[in-house]
């Protein structure tokens, strides 16, 4: 007969899991557990805000912590606080130096052509008094009183040419409004030696060019006294392209064997502008220079075979170096530069320039060394 089956109510093995009762402990022990974590979660939430207060408090004192120059209780700043606006403080700009200004300006217009030593020009507006004090003192100088020095006008010179040695520099005065030669009137840089006589002279006679001690020779050259002259920085031949390039280099410095060597454009000036017979002192100051002060130079690489021949302020056309430095360093009065810029235009700067006479190159000082 058939075998009848009964079900198998046994659950699958695989997904079988036991079951065991709960106790009441085990249901303490979770809800501890559960509350120990809501205090924790309480705990991190206060701290966090504590922090963000904390951050936000020392915010707010840094942005409005009092200014130290802020005005005084009751004065405009603190009522500008008290409506809920911060006052701007005032910035004070510095009062500009107007003496400064001016030798600021000078300054910049002496070192246009300067590209050796640098100028040093005082205050424009203390020239005229400067130059009457230099004056009074070299008139009343009892070496100058022995010489005869004469400050006063001399009919038909209106300049004195006044060289100080020491500090090599040539200043030129005119006369002020009691006929003396105490108005700066231009300065020049130049180099005199330990041999150049101090004293007082008046200008003999000049030279387009001249043979000098130690078989050199010198344009527009005007004799002081004696074998003593302004002349430009020598050359080795009677050629303008064959300067002693080296000892152009020491102009502003002692560096002559008794002359005062200048640049060709101030050299030139005086042989053109001071008739024979105009007055010269020749002193020693070596702490002031003179009432406009020094000039600079300009300065002539050796190595440069095309330009170190060339005086840099010679007029001369066939002069290879740039035009901008034709007028030289000297520190000019208005008056002065008025003259220069009237004798540029009217022809008689280039009337009296020297001959054009080219040796075709320079001669080189390591091979023959500068002679005068």
């Amino acid at each position: 007969m058939p075998t009848s089956r009964r079900p198998d109510r046994r659950p699958d093995r695989a997904s079988y899991v036991p079951q065991h009762p709960v106790t009441a402990a085990a249901k303490r022990r979770a809800a501890a557990r559960r509350a120990a974590r809501r205090r924790q979660a309480r705990v991190r939430l206060i701290v966090c805000l504590a922090a963000l207060v904390l951050i936000c408090t020392s915010v707010f004192l840094l942005l409005n912590r009092p200014k130290p120059d802020t005005a005084p209780a009751g004065g405009a700043a603190s009522d500008a606080v008290a409506a809920g606006t911060e006052a701007e403080t005032p910035v004070t700009e510095p009062t500009p130096d107007p003496a400064q200004a001016r030798i600021d300006e000078a300054t910049a217009t002496a070192s246009a052509n300067t590209t050796g030593t640098a100028p040093a020009v005082t205050d424009p507006d203390t020239w005229n008094q400067r130059g009457k004090e230099l004056m009074d003192r070299l008139s009343s100088d009892e070496f100058f009183v022995k010489e005869g020095i004469n400050v006063g006008e001399k009919a038909g010179f209106p300049y004195l040419i006044a060289v100080n040695r020491a500090a090599s520099t040539v200043t030129v005065y005119t006369l002020d409004e009691e006929k003396r030669y105490t108005v700066p009137y231009m300065a020049m840089v130049c180099s005199g030696g330990s041999d150049t006589p101090l004293g007082f002279f008046a200008t003999p006679v000049d030279y387009p060019w001249r043979l000098l001690s130690g078989n050199v020779y010198g344009q527009y050259s005007t004799r002081i006294w004696d074998s003593y002259l302004f002349h430009s920085v020598p050359y080795y031949s009677q050629h303008k392209d064959d300067l002693e390039y080296d000892e152009y280099n020491k102009l502003g410095t002692l560096a002559s064997l008794g002359c005062i060597r200048l640049a060709v454009a101030d050299v030139k000036w005086i042989y053109d502008n001071c008739e024979l017979g105009t007055r010269v002192i020749i002193y020693d100051d070596e702490n002031d220079p003179g009432p406009m002060g020094k000039p600079g130079t300009i300065y002539t690489d050796p190595a440069d075979e095309t330009l170190r021949g060339w005086d840099p302020t010679d007029p001369d056309p066939e002069n290879p170096w740039d035009d901008k430095y034709l007028s030289g360093t000297a520190i000019r009065s208005q008056a002065a530069w008025d003259e220069w810029n009237a004798a540029q235009a009217d022809g008689r700067w280039s009337s009296s320039l020297t001959p054009t006479d080219l040796q075709g190159y320079s001669t080189d000082s390591s091979v023959v060394p500068p002679r005068g």
